[in-house]
């Protein structure tokens, strides 16, 4: 191995790297699922057990129906939290998980924002922003979607069988 040239190390470091890096593409999808799934399911549950002092929030912030506005805003936080976390219907639950973040986004937040700064450094930014990546990459391959979708599809047999 010492006749190689360094950029047939770096080749060979390169396609080792890609090679790792696919055989583990199924660690980031599961961590941000799990991680935020978590917060998700734990603001939910706060919200649920504390709806009256959160419908109070939304009547301050003009929320129309403020108390069914929390409840509904609850229920979306815990179930999405839940079955982010299984990986169960990922994309469909972010379609919920998106409104309700630019709801609180439209609402409550950006009317006190003013700079771009300002704007790219709220949270409710970067949560709508994970929620988009699970809309779209979906919740890989370690979730009860990807294990549903394959056992109740129709695999096309290998050649040869």
């Amino acid at each position: 191995m010492q006749n190689i040239s360094p950029a047939s190390r770096l080749t060979l470091w390169l396609e080792r790297s890609r090679e790792l890096a696919a055989a583990l593409d199924w660690l980031a999808p599961l961590a941000v699922r799990l991680v935020f799934g978590y917060f998700w399911l734990e603001t939910g549950w706060a919200k649920l057990h504390n709806l009256d002092g959160f419908a109070g929030r939304f009547a301050q912030w003009g929320i129309p129906f403020p108390e069914l506005s929390a409840l509904a805003c609850a229920i979306v936080e815990f179930g999405g939290g839940a079955l982010m976390m299984l990986g169960l219907a990922t994309r469909l639950t972010m379609l919920p998980m998106i409104v309700n973040m630019l709801v609180a986004l439209l609402v409550v937040v950006l009317p006190g924002v003013s700079t771009l700064d300002e704007f790219v450094e709220l949270d409710e930014v970067l949560y709508v922003l994970v929620f988009l990546w699970l809309l779209i990459a979906g919740p890989g391959r370690v979730s009860l979607d990807h294990w549903l979708a394959h056992r109740f599809t129709a695999r096309p047999l290998a050649a040869g069988s």
